[in-house]
């Protein structure tokens, strides 16, 4: 019997885990032809999440548990578990709810037809609108900045085949992983599936401004080399730009000596403007540098405090 594994990242989800669990079992129970395993990874939660997990896990062997020695944040804890699953097809499948797991079945017959990669992409959302329209320019923004078909308002929730969990666990080496962009990256046949983002019931979302600005960000550093490329064509038209007001101001200067004068107000506007944009400039490129030092730093997605339910003990 093929094995399908649910890999379901989570971090003070007292409230969802559970609901979360019973869902996924009922879905899964629709396709007795396979095994299944869920794996619940815990990023060093603070309430009782690892409680409710362990009883679970007491209860059903299907049940598997990986704890984080710490929080390692909302990118590399999934893409650990995600290499740790041992499915045929590997699902991915948030906690907070707002994404349905009832539609692993609808998956999972897609993946039965030979697609090796079924995204999940939401075509509606319960969200405020305005966040929904300005991550619906973000995604054009990066597909205008790459070659690479990228998913819009994709979250990463899908069903991969074994073979796309090969690659990412051969082909990528990245300690700071943007699973999205490899998946589109991959560029092996896909299907969507779409279906409306529910409004988180239970809980508070972890995402603030700086989980999303650094997921943006990392979008468009792994995917783009344009940003710096901009830097460089816009260094040479603002310096075209400053020679010719420079040669401008000679020449009004040279022909209205006497009537002619500068003031002091362009230069200081003049010296903000230039300024902000060298600032602008070194950010983009310091983006990149800050990419470069996390890859060279090398380290592990994540350390494991415990494993409950897997056959070995110790971490991969």
């Amino acid at each position: 019997m093929k094995l399908i594994s649910i890999v379901s990242p989570c971090y003070n989800e007292q409230d969802n885990v559970e609901q979360l669990y019973l869902r996924t079992r009922q879905t899964l129970s629709l396709f007795p032809q396979y095994r299944y395993e869920h794996i619940f990874i815990d990023n060093a939660s603070t309430d009782n999440t690892v409680g409710i997990l362990r009883e679970l896990a007491a209860k059903d062997a299907n049940v598997k548990i990986i704890v984080n020695a710490r929080n390692f944040g909302h990118l590399r804890s999934p893409q650990h578990a995600i290499l740790c699953a041992e499915g045929d097809a590997v699902a991915m499948l948030l906690s907070d709810l707002q994404d349905p797991p009832e539609l692993i079945g609808e998956m999972i017959q897609e993946w039965e037809l030979g697609t090796p990669i079924i995204v999940g992409i939401k075509n509606t959302s319960e969200e405020n609108g305005l966040m929904y329209r300005v991550r619906s320019l973000y995604y054009r923004t990066v597909a205008r900045l790459t070659n690479v078909s990228v998913f819009e308002h994709y979250t990463g929730f899908g069903l991969y085949d074994r073979k796309v969990i090969d690659i990412l666990r051969t082909r990528f080496r990245d300690p700071y992983p943007y699973f999205r962009g490899m998946i589109a990256e991959i560029g092996l046949p896909h299907k969507v599936v779409y279906y409306n983002q529910k409004r988180r019931q239970r809980g508070i979302t972890k995402n603030n401004f700086y989980t999303l600005y650094d997921l943006a960000m990392l979008g468009i550093t792994n995917l783009s080399k344009v940003p710096l490329r901009l830097v460089t064509f816009t260094g040479f038209i603002f310096a075209l730009l400053s020679a010719l007001i420079g040669t401008g101001y000679l020449l009004a200067k040279i022909l209205f000596w006497n009537h002619f004068n500068i003031g002091i107000a362009p230069v200081v506007v003049g010296l903000f403007f230039f300024g902000s944009v060298q600032l602008v400039a070194l950010g983009v490129i310091g983006e990149y540098v800050g990419s470069i030092h996390t890859m060279v730093q090398n380290r592990p997605l994540v350390i494991e405090k415990e494993r409950i339910n897997f056959k070995e003990t110790l971490q991969r």
